[in-house]
């Protein structure tokens, strides 16, 4: 009998304990911000998956556009598609479209970029941009930037083909 209701206490210190630890990950984790629609993002410097370093020098005078994507995404693979496009449209425009993948092995992704002809740069997923950019809805998630750092569009979920090509208007701007 005591066996019992010592296996009795314990399954309730048990529950209590996943309870309250659960309970504290929720809540810590919807105080994580997510950068908004008229927030600033300042894009300092990102490392490519080939290597190049991007600057905020570079960056200068253009519209950014930055899409958080995965590999195995099936609507990031047809917006990433959408955004070739749209990079072949802007050329000469001051519109710069920079893909960060959230992948855990850059292989993946560079593989991906060579397999799918992906003609704007990439780089990973780095704490510090995770921190800048804050808790995510979903992918592909896309922000579009000013040059003063002023995010001005904020989309998660694959946008329709018109939608993204809608985007070269920032450039001309």
């Amino acid at each position: 009998m005591m066996k019992t209701a010592a296996k009795w206490v314990q399954a309730g210190v048990n529950f209590w304990t996943k309870f309250c630890v659960v309970f504290c990950l929720v809540f810590t984790s919807i105080s994580a911000q997510a950068i908004e629609v008229g927030d600033t993002l300042i894009i300092e410097e990102v490392t490519t998956i080939d290597g190049h370093v991007i600057t905020a020098q570079e960056l200068k005078g253009k519209y950014v556009i930055v899409e958080v994507w995965a590999t195995w995404c099936p609507f990031c693979h047809r917006q990433n598609q959408n955004l070739v496009e749209l990079v072949k449209m802007t050329q000469g425009i001051p519109l710069q479209v920079i893909g960060l993948s959230i992948d855990k092995k850059q292989t993946d992704v560079v593989a991906y970029v060579e397999k799918n002809k992906i003609n704007f740069p990439n780089a990973m997923m780095t704490p510090e941009l995770s921190k800048a950019i804050g808790k995510r809805r979903g992918i592909p998630e896309l922000y579009v930037i000013d040059p003063t750092g002023k995010v001005l569009q904020k989309d998660y979920g694959e946008m329709i083909d018109l939608d993204v090509f809608d985007l070269a208007d920032y450039g001309k701007k």
